[in-house]
C-alpha cells in the first residue's frame, strides 16, 4: 500500500488503477484545492484509500459491481436497498483502518468483514 498521504496514493492511483486517476483529481480539485479547505483530506482520504482497495482486487471489485448492478435491476426495493447497502459497506470498511486490505488480496463473497 502506498504512505497514506494524497500525494502517495495519487502516485499508486496512477500507476495501478489508472480508471480512477480522472475522478481521483477532480474530486480533490473540488473537495481540497479550490475550496481552501486542508479539513476535508481525512474524509478525502477515507474515501479514496477505500476506492483504491477494491480497483486493485479484482474479485471485490467485481463482487461489489455486482452488488451495485443488481440493485439498479431489481425491481424489489427491498432486495435493492439490501444490495446497495452490502456495497456500501463494504466500501465502508475497506476506508476505515480494520478494514484497510494489501490491494490485491484475496477476496470471499462471504468475507465482508475486513
Amino acid at each position: 500500500m502506498p504512505e497514506r498521504n494524497p500525494k502517495a496514493l495519487r502516485e499508486a492511483i496512477a500507476e495501478y488503477a489508472p480508471q480512477l486517476l480522472a475522478d481521483f483529481d477532480e474530486h480533490w480539485k473540488w473537495a481540497v484545492a479550490d475550496a481552501y479547505d486542508i479539513s476535508t483530506v481525512p474524509a478525502f482520504m477515507a474515501r479514496w484509500w477505500g476506492q483504491y482497495a477494491i480497483a486493485r482486487d479484482p474479485g471485490l471489485n467485481a463482487h461489489v459491481a455486482d452488488l451495485e448492478q443488481r440493485a439498479a435491476e431489481s425491481t424489489d426495493l427491498a432486495e435493492a436497498k439490501a444490495l446497495v447497502e452490502e456495497a456500501s459497506n463494504i466500501r465502508h470498511q475497506r476506508s476505515t483502518p480494520a478494514g484497510r486490505r494489501e490491494p490485491g488480496s484475496s477476496f470471499s463473497t462471504t468475507d465482508t468483514a475486513g
